[in-house]
């Protein structure tokens, strides 16, 4: 059983210990220093903060915890209730909220939940702030309202509804256009909210909606990250059905991946790639992605006549970057996608909207726009190591050993050769350094990463 407290939020396994797990002790006591940093944020002002959650199992109880505790510091709640990642993001602006709270493990299995923060542009928080609040919570000091002073809980369960107008209405989504397609599309929502959200986008926009794991009951049928081992029966429903595309997203809808309509995984790396393809040829601009996305966005914004920025890896980290380099859309590999002219955060139903409409406009199947791109191959693998081994020295030693070559030092160590790449992380819970490599072929990446592990042990004198 787990606990993770981290600048982003707060993640663990339910039950158990409290410290050692999410127990709704952890809860509340991360929800008041959260709570507690925005009052002194805003000079003890009154406070609203919007909250909502995924459909996990646990999630009901946390969040009726994490909203009461917020109501005991005299804060004004909005309860978004079931919801998405991205709704909540796009909620905080539109109530003028100064906070956010999202009550989702994101693609861990059922038995985890985290309260994940955001500021007041429906953001996730910058690494100071975050470090505030974790120190808030070490020295537990809360000064909770008196009877007269406590806040309140209003309902606001229409902004799944909302968020839905304000994708369609972007510039460059055509409803009329996907719906003169007919497209007929199979959606896996995995027991979570993205099976109320992604069939309600679609039938918005005149698609044809097969479901499979549409009911919100957080019973997850199958491991819920989005990865091709775990969707062979949505693969197999688009073909038995002849849909045009099959779509998956994680519990909280941040992460998409498209099917083709052969039953093939278009690849995660690529929902990004294809609804940059789009954007960039109606928009000129630049892109970004982190350190550890693939290389073929790179190519994509080249080809348009943009520049390409990679980040550190994490979303707060990307969404800067876009800021600084005003780039028109980003996001990460795993496919999230982030597009500004809506929102600073990865979005599910945005890439869903794009994509239709850039399929509806080239009138090509999913695996012919695939096959358009260039082809790249990655393989992900770690080493663990010894707890008195020295992570950052192993690095030091790699980066030393290359510095002949393109060397990027912002997360980690990343060498770019001249057709692959290979970057190395360090965990910064476990003594693990984890080895991204991508080549023009999977025996390449392949091949790749086992030169770096040999070379990491070898280094660090391991067997």
């Amino acid at each position: 059983m787990t606990l993770i407290k981290s600048i982003s939020g707060i993640r663990g396994t339910i039950g158990g210990k409290p410290s050692e797990n999410l127990t709704p002790i952890d809860a509340v006591k991360f929800a008041a220093s959260y709570g507690t940093w925005l009052s002194k944020k805003n000079s003890g002002a009154a406070v609203k903060v919007v909250v909502g959650r995924d459909a996990r199992i646990s999630g009901k109880m946390i969040q009726e915890l994490v909203m009461n505790t917020l109501v005991g510091l005299g804060i004004e709640v909005i309860d978004l209730d079931l919801s998405t990642t991205p709704t909540v993001e796009v909620a905080v602006p539109m109530e003028k909220a100064h906070g956010g709270i999202i009550l989702t493990a994101s693609h861990n299995p059922k038995q985890w939940n985290a309260l994940k923060l955001l500021n007041e542009k429906g953001e996730f928080l910058s690494g100071d702030d975050g470090a505030e609040i974790l120190d808030i919570a070490e020295r537990s000091d809360f000064n909770f309202s008196e009877v007269d002073s406590l806040g309140s809980i209003k309902q606001a369960t229409h902004y799944i509804d909302t968020h839905i107008e304000e994708v369609v209405m972007l510039d460059l989504v055509d409803a009329e256009k996907v719906a003169e397609a007919n497209f007929t599309v199979a959606v896996d929502g995995v027991n979570s909210t993205g099976g109320i959200a992604v069939p309600k986008l679609l039938k918005r926009l005149g698609v044809n909606v097969i479901e499979l794991y549409c009911e919100p009951t957080g019973h997850f049928p199958h491991n819920p990250e989005p990865l091709k081992e775990h969707l062979t029966e949505i693969c197999k429903l688009v073909k038995e059905r002849k849909a045009d595309l099959g779509i998956v997203v994680d519990p909280d809808v941040d992460r998409l991946a498209f099917i083709s309509e052969d039953g093939e995984m278009f690849g995660e790396e690529y929902t990004l790639v294809a609804c940059a393809d789009y954007v960039l040829s109606k928009t000129q601009g630049n892109t970004v992605s982190n350190l550890s996305s693939s290389r073929a966005l790179r190519d994509i914004t080249e080809k348009h006549g943009g520049t390409y920025k990679a980040s550190a890896v994490g979303e707060v980290n990307v969404v800067q970057l876009m800021k600084d380099t005003n780039a028109v859309i980003g996001g990460e590999g795993n496919g999230g996608i982030i597009y500004p002219e809506l929102h600073y955060g990865r979005d599910s139903l945005v890439g869903i909207a794009l994509f239709l409409t850039f399929l509806a406009e080239k009138k090509m199947k999913v695996s012919e726009i695939r096959k358009s791109y260039p082809s790249y191959f990655m393989s992900k693998n770690k080493i663990e190591l010894t707890p008195e081994l020295d992570v950052d020295e192993i690095l030091r030693e790699v980066e030393k050993k290359y510095s002949q070559e393109e060397i990027t030092t912002i997360d980690g160590v990343k060498i770019d050769f001249e057709d692959h790449w290979v970057h190395l992380r360090k965990s910064n819970t476990e003594p693990i350094i984890r080895i991204y490599t991508e080549g023009k072929s999977q025996e390449k990446a392949d091949e790749v990463a086992h030169q770096m592990i040999s070379e990491i042990k070898e280094i660090a004198n391991l067997p």
